[in-house]
């Protein structure tokens, strides 16, 4: 059994780590907030959502996989520039944005676990940790490092039963929605969606494939798309199975006891302990610094993979600083950005909502794009798109259209 499981985790990469980063700090404040605010009534969004991001990210894989280039280098190949620089001018900012939310939120968990230690002393030392080892480290001594920070994920699909929970109530929200005609509703609705089919994973999930076929020196055909595909789904799984926890966790304990307002991860697991106890309160402090240093490197990474293959850099976290200056610069300079937005007045809120706006922004055009590039054989030769791909990714650029135009008018409101 052992063997077993060794073989199947090495079999494990892109897929497991995309889908663990989607739940980074920033993600689990929205799924927090949604709980607190709503009880188990999203629970649904767990399940409605895990076929669309699986079949968004199969996509991005294949496309990695059947090019050889990862999505922006195929973007600028096939696409007239402004296709390129419109993508890119969203991307930067919306990404270091969220770079900055989630380096806050580690700083300010070590803060509440160590008072003695000042939020920002804790934000730069986390980001120090993060650059040295970016650069110094191999691409699979990270990918490995990576897969095994998934881990922390688990530490809230604990939670729930530390609680009393009402696991019927869960299992009918889980697949009857309960929707509520308010702003405030499908605000956090705009914000779940946000959160889980977020463009960088795009551009992180096909760079990474590209990596993979390179360091294992992979031939890619019907075997290889086949073992990508249950990566992918296994990944995506592990990320809506957590993601329904949180909201589980917060909205059995948060709803009930009346702490609607939490805006912050350092909040909710401040209101965890007295309610839930201080192992409840241990576990979602752990997964936020666990989860952070997983999804920060992806953030940062699909980043420099962005800008190198729109610049043609050289690019790979195989490859020594001085081979690909501006591919770690770029995460050198998104990192330290990042930490820098307290310093400018953007508290990780305010980054928060920058980012659920662009990302909303871009999101449609990058599903519109990857579908149009899926379905073109004289690009994805014999793997293009079957109907349940393009029906699934279709669908997807509805909802996330929908919610673009949801967000802006209650934007403006």
């Amino acid at each position: 059994m052992t063997s077993r499981f060794r073989k199947f985790w090495r079999k494990l990469g892109p897929g497991l780590i995309t889908g663990a980063s989607d739940d980074d700090p920033s993600g689990i404040a929205t799924y927090s907030q949604a709980g607190a605010r709503f009880g188990p009534k999203l629970l649904w969004t767990a399940l409605a959502t895990y076929p669309l991001m699986v079949a968004m990210q199969e996509m991005s894989a294949r496309i990695g996989l059947v090019t050889g280039t990862g999505l922006m280098g195929n973007i600028r190949r096939h696409y007239p520039r402004w296709v390129t620089a419109l993508i890119l001018l969203l991307s930067f900012p919306a990404i270091t944005l969220n770079i900055g939310a989630d380096i806050a939120s580690m700083g300010a968990v070590v803060h509440m676990m160590a008072p003695g230690i000042p939020s920002f002393l804790a934000s730069v030392a986390i980001s120090v940790l993060l650059v040295t080892a970016l650069i110094v480290w191999n691409y699979r001594q990270i990918a490995t490092v990576l897969k095994w920070l998934c881990i922390a994920l688990f530490s809230y699909i604990l939670i729930p039963f530390l609680t009393t929970t009402d696991w019927r109530e869960a299992v009918v929200r889980s697949v009857w929605p309960d929707v509520e005609a308010s702003p405030a509703y499908f605000m956090a609705l705009v914000g779940i969606l946000g959160t889980t089919i977020s463009p960088y994973l795009f551009f992180w999930q096909a760079s990474m494939e590209v990596e993979e076929v390179h360091q294992r020196h992979l031939v890619v055909d019907k075997r290889i798309i086949a073992a990508m595909g249950t990566d992918v789904r296994l990944g995506m799984l592990l990320t809506n199975v957590v993601f329904f926890f949180i909201i589980l966790a917060t909205g059995t304990v948060l709803f009930h006891a009346g702490a609607h307002d939490i805006s912050t991860v350092e909040q909710a697991a401040e209101a965890l302990r007295p309610l839930a106890g201080d192992m409840a309160y241990a576990l979602f402090a752990c997964g936020i610094l666990g989860t952070g240093l997983l999804a920060i490197p992806v953030l940062a990474g699909s980043l420099s993979y962005m800008l190198a293959e729109t610049f043609g850099w050289e690019e790979g976290l195989d490859r020594k600083f001085h081979e690909a200056k501006g591919f770690y610069l770029t995460m050198v300079v998104s990192i330290g950005l990042g930490l820098s937005l307290e310093q400018f007045g953007i508290g990780p809120i305010q980054a928060l909502l920058w980012t659920a706006v662009l990302y909303g922004l871009t999101a449609p055009v990058l599903i519109a794009v990857m579908l149009h590039l899926c379905n073109r054989p004289g690009i994805m030769g014999d793997q293009v798109n079957r109907r349940w791909s393009n029906i699934l990714g279709g669908l997807t650029l509805l909802l996330m259209t929908g919610a673009a135009i949801t967000l802006a008018v209650l934007w403006g409101n």
